[in-house]
C-alpha cells in the first residue's frame, strides 16, 4: 500500500480582547513546505508510511485580536494550498497546529471559523487532528468539525513538543486502524487565569495527573482538559473537557468524570506564586535574605497577549529613590518596547547619558509613556523578535528598551543581552507564573523568592477589573451562586459527536 498522505497546516496565537494591541503580518513568523514537516518529530518518525505535506502554518507570540486581513491571507493560503493539495490526489489527513484563544477583530470563534473552512475544502470524511494549548477555547463547532483534538497537561507547557506530536501520532494511528473515533464534549463553566491554574501547584497538578489514567483505558485514543482563556470576552471562553476514542459509553463516561472533579476543586485553585501589590513586593525583594529576588509583572505579560509596553511597573520602579541611587541593588527590568526611541537611541555613543521618553505607544494605556534618563548601557540589533535592543542604567536599574514586542520570560533573553538574572538583586519580567528558568533561580533551599504582582493591563490577573460581559453566565469565579455547593449545579453532561462515516483508503 502507498503511503498515507497527510497535510499540515494552522495559525496560532493567544489574543486578549482586553489589549489594544492588534496582531499584524509582522507578528506572525510563517512555515510552509519541508520546513513545516521538520518542525514535528512524528513526520520523521513515520516518514516511511507517510507523505507529510507542508501546507502552511502562522505563529505569533501572545497579543491582542490578529488584525481581520491577516486572519484572511493565512486562511485563503491554508484552503488554496490545500485544494492544490488535493489535485495532486486524495487526503487521509489533516494537522492542525493551533493554540486556541486566537482572536480576530469582528469576529468571534477564529479557531472554529478557520476548521469549518478546511471541513468545507477537504470533505466529511477526511479525519482532522489539532494540538491545542491547554489554554484554549473548545467551542461546539471547533469540537464537531475536528476528528482528535489534543491539549497541552502541563502549565507551563513543558509538554508542548510532545503533545504535539502525540496529536500527529494519534491520527497516523487512527487512519491506519481505519478507526471512527467519537468524542464526548463537556462544557465546564469555569473561567480561571493560568495563573490560578499551574499544574506546578494543586489541584491542577493532580487534577491534570488523572487525564493520563483516562486515556490509558480501553477504548479511549486521547483526553484532555482546556482550562480556557480568561483574557477574552467571547462566549466561547470556558473551561472544556474532551475524552475521544472509540467506545462512546467510556468516553462519555469518563468526560463527565473529568469535569465533574474539576467542578469539584474549583474553590480550590489560587495563584501559583504569592500575589501581592507592586509595592508589597518591592519590600520583599529589598528584605530577601539572599538574591536575585523575581517580580512577575502580570498584568502586561506579552507571553499571555499583554501589549508589552505598558510602564506602569517601571514608573513605579524608578519612583524609588532606594532602586535609582548610587549604591542601589542591580534591578533587571525587562521590558518594553518602542520603535521611536530606539531610533532615536542608535544615535546615541554607548556609555552616554541619555533621555528618551518611551512605552504606552499602543493606546489606551493604564500609564503615559515613561522618560528614562540615564546611561546607555548597551545597543544590540537584528532580534528576530525585537529587532534592536537598548538596555539604560538608572541607578540600579537596568531598563531594557526593544524597538517591537518581545516576551522577557525566561533567563536567555536577559543573558542575550550581557545581563546575568543569576547575579542581580531584583529581577522584574513581564510574566506571569514563571517559565522554568526563572523558576528554578526563584525556588531555593530558603523559600520562594518570588512575588507575582497583581498589575494593571490587557491581562489583568484581577479578572473583575476587565469587565467580561460577553461569556455564558452564570460563571465561576464571576457569579456569587457559582462559589458555594449548592447554590448552583451545572449540567456537566457530555454531548457525543462522532466520527467521520469512515476512515479506510
Amino acid at each position: 500500500m502507498s503511503r498515507l498522505r497527510i497535510a499540515i497546516a494552522g495559525m496560532a496565537i493567544e489574543s486578549s480582547t482586553f489589549s489594544p494591541h492588534r496582531a499584524g503580518d509582522r507578528d506572525f513568523r510563517r512555515h510552509t513546505g519541508d520546513d513545516l514537516v521538520a518542525r514535528y518529530e512524528t513526520c520523521a518518525e513515520t516518514a516511511d508510511r507517510v507523505e507529510w505535506i507542508g501546507v502552511h502554518y502562522a505563529r505569533s507570540i501572545p497579543g491582542g485580536a490578529a488584525e481581520a486581513e491577516v486572519y484572511a491571507d493565512v486562511k485563503e493560503r491554508i484552503v488554496s494550498g490545500l485544494r492544490a493539495v488535493l489535485a495532486d490526489g486524495p487526503l487521509d489527513g489533516v494537522f492542525l497546529d493551533l493554540h486556541g484563544a486566537m482572536s480576530v477583530v469582528g469576529m468571534d470563534d477564529a479557531e472554529g471559523d478557520l476548521v469549518t473552512a478546511i471541513r468545507e475544502v477537504v470533505g466529511p470524511d477526511v479525519p482532522m487532528s489539532a494540538t491545542m494549548d491547554l489554554h484554549g477555547n473548545v467551542s461546539e463547532v471547533l469540537a464537531r468539525q475536528v476528528d482528535l483534538l489534543t491539549c497541552y497537561r502541563l502549565a507551563p507547557h513543558e509538554d508542548a513538543w510532545e503533545t504535539k506530536n502525540r496529536a500527529a501520532r494519534n491520527l497516523v494511528e487512527t487512519v491506519e486502524r481505519g478507526q471512527q473515533p467519537v468524542r464526548a464534549w463537556v462544557k465546564v463553566p469555569i473561567l480561571l487565569p493560568g495563573e490560578k491554574t499551574s499544574t506546578r501547584v494543586e489541584p491542577a497538578k493532580s487534577l491534570y495527573a488523572r487525564v493520563p489514567e483516562v486515556e490509558a483505558r480501553d477504548g479511549v485514543i486521547d483526553a484532555a482538559i482546556w482550562i480556557g482563556y480568561a483574557w477574552a470576552d467571547e462566549p466561547r471562553c470556558h473551561a472544556t473537557v474532551i475524552v475521544q476514542g472509540t467506545d462512546a459509553e467510556v468516553c462519555q463516561s469518563s468526560a463527565e468524570e473529568l469535569a465533574h472533579a474539576m467542578w469539584e476543586v474549583r474553590n480550590e485553585f489560587t495563584f501559583v506564586g504569592p500575589p501581592g501589590t507592586l509595592d508589597e513586593a518591592i519590600d520583599a525583594a529589598l528584605a530577601a535574605p539572599s538574591k536575585p529576588y523575581l517580580i512577575s509583572d502580570s498584568g502586561d505579560n506579552p507571553g499571555a497577549g499583554g501589549t508589552g509596553d505598558v510602564t506602569w511597573t517601571l514608573t513605579e520602579l524608578l519612583k524609588r529613590p532606594e532602586l535609582t541611587g548610587p549604591d542601589a541593588p542591580t534591578v533587571l527590568v525587562g521590558s518594553i518596547f518602542d520603535a521611536g526611541a530606539l531610533q532615536h537611541l542608535r544615535g546615541c555613543e554607548i556609555g552616554a547619558e541619555v533621555e528618551v521618553e518611551a512605552g504606552a505607544r499602543v493606546e489606551p494605556s493604564p500609564a503615559p509613556p515613561v522618560v528614562l534618563r540615564g546611561v546607555l548601557e548597551s545597543l544590540h540589533e537584528d532580534d528576530p523578535d525585537a529587532g534592536g535592543i537598548a538596555v539604560i542604567r538608572i541607578g540600579g536599574i537596568r531598563a531594557v528598551v526593544t524597538e517591537h514586542r518581545k516576551g522577557f520570560n525566561g533567563t536567555k533573553p536577559f543573558t542575550d543581552l550581557g545581563l546575568d538574572p543569576s547575579t542581580a538583586d531584583i529581577v522584574v519580567a513581564k510574566a506571569g507564573y514563571l517559565e522554568p528558568s526563572l523558576y528554578r533561580l526563584a525556588d531555593r533551599e530558603d523559600g520562594l523568592h518570588w512575588t507575582l504582582a497583581l498589575t494593571p493591563g490587557g491581562v489583568d490577573q484581577q479578572l473583575e477589573r476587565l469587565g467580561h460581559h460577553r461569556i455564558t453566565r452564570p460563571m465561576f469565579p464571576f457569579d456569587p451562586e457559582t462559589r458555594h455547593d449548592g447554590d448552583h449545579h451545572p449540567d456537566l453532561s457530555a454531548v457525543l459527536l462522532s466520527g467521520p462515516a469512515s476512515f479506510t483508503r
